[in-house]
Order: structure tokens, then C-alpha cells, then sequence
């Protein structure tokens, strides 16, 4: 597993080790935001520990600040979406913990450094990912990740051993742990695992479906353990 390159220069924030001991980053986006609370309690019930609020969803901000008060300790929860350096500073205000962007922008990391917060900013091409990296980000996200898939990390790793890639964008909850297989220290999902739970959906059917994607990935860690 690639998590960090001991060696680099470059100042970066290390990933949590929430994040690394639970390795699943659970995408929150909704419409409204008091479906969120409900959502991410069956997921911590299942072992999920690290919550990602979009600032797409609606009272974002303020969704953060009750999720950090109302959920146990062990979990950390971030800020999705972040576009500017403005939305960077009013997520840490609003107390989250790691910030995750879509795009690449090396002023943006290199701001989330400065205020040593944990970033991982979106890419898709090699020279994306590699910019981020270089930039001084924890990890860089494969988005979307569904255009690619698990061999795409194996084959980034030839050139870039060291810099841990995070998959976001249709990661499924069955082949979650493929991701795992190829060196991901964690992966990223919305849709696949929250379904219609932010919608006023079936919770029950989101503890089923949190449960799949979290044996998922218990089983790649574990043959990993093996090999």
C-alpha cells in the first residue's frame, strides 16, 4: 500500500488514521441536509468512520458543524466540493477535519498545507495527479474513477510508486476492494452506497448496502495480509 513518500520535501498533511484503519470515504450529497445525521449513523454503525458533506448539498456548512457535535469522536468528517480558498476557509470554520476538491489547483493545496489540514484534490490524467501530488496533497482522487478502473492505478504506480491515489465516481460496493487490491489506501463513495438514504430512502436498505462495501474491502485488506 502506497500512503506516503517518507522521502519528499514537499510539506503535506498525512492522512487520518481514521481514514486509513476504515478506508471507506462516504460521499454525503442531498438535497436537504436533514437526511444526513440518520444517513451517517447506520454508516458508523457499519464501521464506516469518515464522512464527506458536498458543499453542493444544501446548508453544507452548517450540516458539518452538527455532524462533528452529534457523532462519536472516531469519526472525522470533511468537506467535499471545495472550490476557492474562500471555501476552504469557511469549511475549517465550520470544523471539518480534511478537504477534498474536484479539480486540481495548486494554490488551493498549497493553502490547505499552510493551514496543515489534510487535502486530496480531484484528477484524472497523470499530469493532474501528479500536479496535485507535487503540490503538497495527503492523496490525489481518481475522478471519475469509473472512466478508468483498478489496472489505471497499477499502471500510475509504475511511474509514481509513492503517491497514494484515492478512487471516487462510481466505485461499486462489490469490487470496492479491487481498488484496495491495487494499492489505494482507501476509496471513495456517493451513489453505490448511499443510494436513495439522502432522499428520505430505506435505512435498512443502507445498512445493507454499507455492510457489502465495507466486506469488501475487509476482504481485499486481508488478502492483502496473506500476500
Amino acid at each position: 500500500m502506497h500512503i506516503a513518500n517518507q522521502h519528499s520535501a514537499t510539506p503535506r498533511q498525512p492522512l487520518s488514521r481514521t481514514l486509513l484503519e476504515s478506508r471507506i470515504i462516504a460521499v454525503l450529497r442531498a438535497s436537504d441536509a436533514r437526511y444526513l445525521l440518520p444517513a451517517a449513523e447506520v454508516l458508523v454503525e457499519q464501521g464506516i468512520r469518515s464522512m464527506e458533506v458536498t458543499l453542493t448539498t444544501a446548508g453544507g456548512l452548517q450540516a458539518i458543524s452538527e455532524l462533528r457535535a452529534a457523532l462519536p469522536d472516531e469519526v472525522e468528517v470533511g468537506a467535499g466540493t471545495v472550490l476557492s480558498i474562500e471555501d476552504l476557509d469557511a469549511v475549517l470554520d465550520a470544523g471539518a477535519t480534511y478537504v477534498i476538491t474536484p479539480h486540481t489547483d495548486a494554490e488551493l493545496i498549497r493553502a490547505a498545507v499552510a493551514r496543515q489540514v489534510a487535502i486530496i484534490p480531484g484528477g484524472l490524467s497523470p499530469t493532474e495527479l501528479r500536479t496535485g501530488w507535487a503540490a503538497g496533497a495527503s492523496a490525489v482522487k481518481l475522478f471519475p474513477a469509473s472512466a478508468v478502473g483498478p489496472q489505471y492505478v497499477k499502471d500510475l504506480h509504475g511511474p509514481f510508486p509513492q503517491m497514494p491515489v484515492i478512487p471516487s465516481g462510481g466505485v461499486g460496493r462489490a469490487t470496492a476492494g479491487d481498488w484496495i487490491k491495487v494499492g489505494c489506501p482507501a476509496v471513495s463513495m456517493g451513489g453505490p452506497l448511499l443510494g436513495d438514504a439522502l432522499k428520505d430512502g430505506d435505512l435498512a436498505a443502507l445498512r445493507e448496502r454499507a455492510k457489502q462495501a465495507v466486506e469488501s474491502v475487509a476482504a481485499a485488506v486481508q488478502e492483502l495480509g496473506r500476500g
